[in-house]
């Protein structure tokens, strides 16, 4: 039965007025626990070890997150304030998308409630992101032999620069980013396949691009995984957003990449990413149904 992996549970306290919307990864598990679907188990993940976050980053990076010494300039540049939490909720959402890839090897799917964390350098964080889980649970599942060669596809609004930057040069990962050619971050990294589009895009257009560039990944890239960095950012209605997606568009967004996933018995691990629409529900809205048509085009019956 596939598994949903949760970390809401560990508090990242965030001063009054942050632009963080923290509140959707919990109202995301309770939309679940809510709908008491009978063909999802949610768990809590373990946190990612040392061992595992130095398979995507620097190891004097990693001791200044767990000791705080950090710069101003490199806080500020993260998003968060440092905290002991922040140090243990990145650890566990990073666990949460190895133990994702592990638990959709087994059953074909799995989601990480949060993740997505694609601004995170090997030596820095950036916009929200302290640990690329993406980055670190490909190269842990490569290091422990249960993949070989790993696509990330990234759906984000924002390009994934961060996992473009820690994985380039790395045959064994391909990366995708389709994203918002003039939206953050204002210096884009080179992904194996980048697509940029203006400001605007609607649903037509935006599932003509996505599809063109699923084909070509596939015919370029034969990858025993995907990591799907879905993202509810390009919703019409997202603060930072500045695309025009409807929640419709973005459900036949999800459903391609999984189709696609599909037909070649491609086994996914989606993670949320980005979502910042003034109404919270909105986001919590597009994330749940991101999973809800995973667990269903992924787990049903073949015919």
């Amino acid at each position: 039965m596939p598994n949903l992996f949760y970390t809401d549970t560990f508090v990242l306290p965030l001063p009054d007025g942050h632009r963080f919307p923290m509140s959707k990864y919990r109202l995301l598990r309770e939309r679940f626990e809510a709908a008491e679907r009978a063909d999802a188990i949610l768990r809590v993940p373990d946190a990612a070890t040392d061992g595992q976050l130095l398979r995507a980053h620097d190891a004097e990076y990693l001791q200044r997150v767990i000791e705080g010494t950090l710069t101003r300039k490199e806080i500020l540049r993260t998003g968060f304030p440092w905290s002991p939490q922040m140090v243990e909720r990145s650890r566990r959402s990073s666990g949460a998308t190895i133990a994702a890839c592990r638990a959709a090897l087994q059953d074909g799917f799995a989601a990480n409630l949060a993740g997505g964390t694609h601004h995170a350098f090997r030596n820095a964080g950036e916009g929200f992101c302290i640990f690329n889980d993406a980055a670190v649970a490909a190269r842990e599942l490569q290091a422990t032999g249960d993949v070989g060669e790993v696509l990330v596809i990234d759906c984000d609004v924002h390009q994934g620069n961060g996992t473009a930057a820690i994985c380039r040069g790395d045959a064994s990962i391909f990366t995708f980013s389709i994203h918002g050619a003039r939206n953050f971050p204002s210096r884009k990294e080179v992904s194996d396949l980048d697509i940029g589009l203006p400001d605007g895009t609607e649903d037509a257009p935006y599932l003509e691009q996505l599809n063109t560039g699923l084909e070509a990944v596939f015919v370029r890239f034969s990858p025993d995984i995907v990591i799907y960095v879905s993202g509810a950012d390009p919703f019409e209605h997202d603060r930072l957003g500045r695309m025009k997606l409807t929640k419709e568009g973005l459900a036949r967004r999800d459903r391609l990449v999984y189709e696609q996933c599909r037909e070649r018995q491609l086994p996914v691990a989606v993670v949320m990413a980005g979502g910042y629409a003034e109404n919270v529900t909105d986001i919590v809205d597009i994330h749940f149904e991101t999973i809800r048509l995973g667990l269903e085009v992924m787990t049903s019956n073949s015919e």
